[in-house]
């Protein structure tokens, strides 16, 4: 399986409301609930009507587009990283999976991934 690495800086946050949000972004992930609304976008598009942040991730892109019958995947990848003691944020979307660590685990993290037969392109 191939990775591809996105080679940009990403926040994870919650905000108030989606009005201040650049949907036009190449990366913008949203999730709502009853309790929050959640967004992971590129720091420099980070809105100013958040409430809590965190910066500092960095993403990769499971190459392709995955059947749905694909089983184990991220649960697979995870714990890889786990098992390096690297946490992650993950995102799915219709075509595809990201995974997201912080800054620093990002070449351990490639590393491992690597180390376990990922092909990796940056």
């Amino acid at each position: 399986m191939t990775i591809k690495t996105l080679n940009k800086d990403f926040t994870v946050c919650k905000i108030t409301d989606y009005s201040l949000v650049n949907f036009e972004s190449e990366f913008c992930f949203t999730g709502k609930t009853d309790e929050e609304k959640s967004l992971v976008c590129l720091t420099r598009n980070t809105p100013a009507n958040t409430t809590d942040r965190e910066d500092g991730w960095r993403g990769f892109r499971i190459e392709g587009v995955l059947d749905f019958s694909l089983v184990g995947i991220l649960s697979e990848i995870s714990a890889i990283l786990a098992a390096a003691e690297i946490g992650i944020f993950a995102v799915s979307t219709f075509n595809t999976d990201y995974i997201f660590v912080k800054q620093p685990d990002e070449e351990k993290a490639l590393e491992k991934l690597t180390g376990n037969g990922y092909t990796i392109i940056r």
